[in-house]
């Protein structure tokens, strides 16, 4: 048996020092930070959009261009992440997407037109496209294997609270409907983000791909704790270098990869025709739609970002107990119901009905953030081979985008063309073909290795076996 071939051993809870284990875990949580930049600009937007569509006149489609500016700009920022991070590394690609994102929220707290926002938000979503690549990237070559899964859903969960704080914050603001605060004032955090990641290692897998054998090593070191640990892994990765990062190449020679590259595209795809971030970006115009007044709506939309950051913690409990698709069949289930309900709901005249679609609303973004919203990026960090991983992550994490840019563009639309029932029944029927998905495409891969994923789907195996 080849060097190539023989399983490597999965890294146990008790194979690493504590001192270690402290140390990957404070460095992934640091990272994951950059999911609360992205939370913070899909929230902030939710509130201020009827303060905007009052001060500037616009109609609501003009509304849904500046909602979609950001998903446009992200779009392109994943579409250049993946050079970023082959050439100044994981760590500096952090960095820019820090920068961007605190001088896009400045300029949006000064916009003097529609216009002006629009660019401004388009600068924000180069940031969030750049981390949004980067990040679950980082995580998933940093975190050991034993925690790899809770760790990347931290990363969800910082979205999670990101919105939630931006729902907060918008509420706050609503009183004096000073939009510009709302969306300026998230400048802050990313500041604090940007001091932070400064003291971030680089990952050692990207320092291997350039030959700075010395610096992985340390940093494995103090991430692992184990010498035989940091040498095994050493090993694993070395072996997997030895044919250089050509993802455009790779693509076009290899079918198997091909197969990675499309999963990760359809679990993206999955993801964002939820329909999550309809009422993410729409929430207080739901409310109202329900027959609710501003101050309500702008309390419950709060409820729905408090919601969204506690159901995230059943996700990071189960992720490397149950496994990512029993986990994902629960979630699509529970969506479909929720969904379905609310589409029945809108528009009931009692007030106990009305109050019942918000609960199902709840029930709906429980099944979201405790399934989809984690496990997809999950997945497809974990799916895709080291030597075509940049490109396969950019290719799931722009197509994520562009989904998000179609959902946040459409939903006004479809809401004035087709009515709120069949909007959510749309959306409802959706989650309800993810089961299916999931069933015959699918991998588990729990507690395997991301060298012996890559092993399996090299070697031909159907992708729903490849973590076996």
């Amino acid at each position: 048996m080849s060097a190539s071939t023989i399983p490597t051993p999965a890294t146990t809870h008790s194979d690493a020092k504590p001192h270690a284990k402290a140390t990957a875990i404070f460095t992934c949580v640091l990272a994951a930070l950059a999911g609360l930049m992205f939370g913070l600009d899909i929230g902030v937007i939710s509130g201020a959009q009827q303060f905007i569509q009052k001060e500037f006149g616009v109609s609501d489609h003009a509304l849904e261009w500046i909602v979609s500016a950001m998903m446009f700009g992200a779009a392109v920022g994943a579409l250049g992440a993946g050079w970023l991070s082959s050439s100044l590394g994981r760590k500096r690609s952090l960095i820019l997407g820090a920068v961007l994102f605190v001088i896009g929220s400045i300029l949006c707290a000064f916009a003097q037109s529609p216009d002006m926002l629009i660019a401004a938000r388009v600068i924000l979503g180069l940031a969030i496209g750049i981390a949004s690549f980067t990040a679950p990237l980082y995580l998933a070559e940093v975190a050991p294997e034993y925690i790899r899964g809770a760790m990347i859903s931290v990363y969800q969960l910082m979205i999670t609270i990101g919105i939630l704080v931006a729902f907060l914050s918008d509420t706050a603001f609503s009183y004096s409907g000073n939009w510009r605060w709302m969306l300026g004032i998230i400048a802050i955090p990313g500041a604090l983000f940007l001091i932070g990641v400064l003291f971030l290692p680089d990952s050692p897998r990207w320092l291997l791909m350039k030959q700075r054998d010395a610096e992985a090593l340390d940093v494995l070191q103090r991430l692992r704790g184990n010498p035989e640990i940091v040498e095994r892994e050493a090993n694993d990765i070395r072996e997997q270098l030895k044919t250089p990062q050509r993802g455009w190449h790779l693509f076009l020679e290899n079918s198997n990869f091909r197969r990675s590259v499309g999963l990760g595209i359809l679990l993206q795809l999955m993801q964002q025709f939820t329909g999550m971030n309809v009422v993410m970006y729409y929430a207080p115009r739901i409310f109202q739609d329900m027959g609710y007044d501003t101050a309500a709506q702008m309390w419950f939309t709060a409820i729905v970002g408090l919601t969204n950051v506690l159901a995230t913690f059943i996700a990071i409990a189960l992720i490397d107990r149950w496994g990512r698709k029993p986990i994902l069949y629960t979630g699509f289930a529970v969506m479909a119901v929720g969904l379905g309900v609310v589409g029945s709901l809108m528009g009931a005249g009692s007030h106990g009905m009305q109050m019942f679609a918000v609960i199902m609303l709840l029930v709906f973004i429980v099944g979201f953030a405790m399934s989809a919203g984690p496990l997809i990026w999950t997945l497809c960090s974990e799916v895709q081979p080291l030597k075509g991983r940049d490109f396969g992550i950019g290719c799931s994490t722009m197509t994520n985008w562009i989904a998000n840019l179609v959902v946040g563009f459409t939903f006004l639309t479809l809401l004035n063309s087709f009515g709120h029932t069949n909007t959510f029944w749309l959306y409802a029927g959706f989650n309800a073909v993810f089961i299916v998905l999931t069933f015959w495409l699918v991998p588990e891969t729990k507690g395997v290795t991301l060298e012996q994923i890559e092993r399996n789907l090299m070697h031909g195996k159907r992708l729903r076996d490849i973590g076996r």
